[in-house]
Parts: structure tokens; C-alpha cells; sequence
């Protein structure tokens, strides 16, 4: 039987690839636990769950971490994320567009931000 922290990290690598890897990593010095936690619950358990595709789980995380508004690391690699399963760049600039009704502008051009970034470095758009 697979574990929920090999489930993890397949899924990890399916969504985030090398991107998702080197958050683990950056944290084996400081608090491995939080790494295992991370690989095992979102992605070994809540990313496994068949309910949600997951473009829908990616956006529904994008207009999460685009509303707290101080989470750009965690958005960058999870615009990133979306891109990687699935999701155009209008369908990501739509999401955050939205965030600014329920968020505000302050949080929505931040989210912005972090996807003009994202997609420049993908050549998606140019600067």
C-alpha cells in the first residue's frame, strides 16, 4: 500500500514540479516536520480526493492566497501550479480580477503582480 507521503510527493511533483521540491527542501534545515506535513495533508491527502479536478483545486488556491494578499511565494508557485495543470493565463488573470470584489484592489494587484511575473518568466507575455 502507498503511503500518504509517497501520494504526496507524486502529486507534489505533478502540480509543482521542481518548484514545489525546493520549498521542501528549504525547510529540512529549519523544520522538516512542516515539510512531511505539507507533502503528506495537502497533496497526499486533500489533492487526492477525486471531488475536484485539479485546475479547479489550483484555482480555487490562486483566489485563496491572491485574498490573503501576503502569500506571494506560496501564489508564484501556485500560479505556476495552475499553468501546469491546465489553466490558460486569461483564466488566471480572471480569478485574481475577481479576488479584488471580495479582497480588495490592494490584494488583487499584488496577486497581479506575482502572475505578470510568473508569466514573463514562462514567455508568456513579455515585460
Amino acid at each position: 500500500m502507498t503511503s500518504r507521503y509517497e501520494n504526496g510527493l507524486v502529486k507534489l511533483a505533478e502540480i509543482d514540479g521542481e518548484a514545489g521540491h525546493k520549498v521542501i527542501d528549504s525547510l529540512q534545515a529549519i523544520c522538516p516536520d512542516l515539510a512531511k506535513y505539507i507533502i503528506e495533508f495537502p497533496f497526499g491527502d486533500i489533492y487526492q480526493r477525486p471531488q475536484l479536478d485539479l485546475k479547479s483545486r489550483e484555482i480555487a488556491t490562486v483566489a485563496a492566497l491572491t485574498a490573503l494578499g501576503h502569500c506571494a511565494p506560496q501564489l508564484n508557485v501556485h500560479i505556476n501550479g495552475a499553468l501546469n495543470v491546465g489553466c490558460k493565463p486569461d483564466e488566471i488573470v480572471e480569478v485574481i480580477l475577481q479576488m479584488a470584489v471580495y479582497a480588495g484592489f490592494p490584494a488583487a494587484l499584488n496577486g497581479m503582480f506575482v502572475a505578470k511575473d510568473v508569466f514573463m518568466s514562462r514567455g508568456l507575455i513579455e515585460a
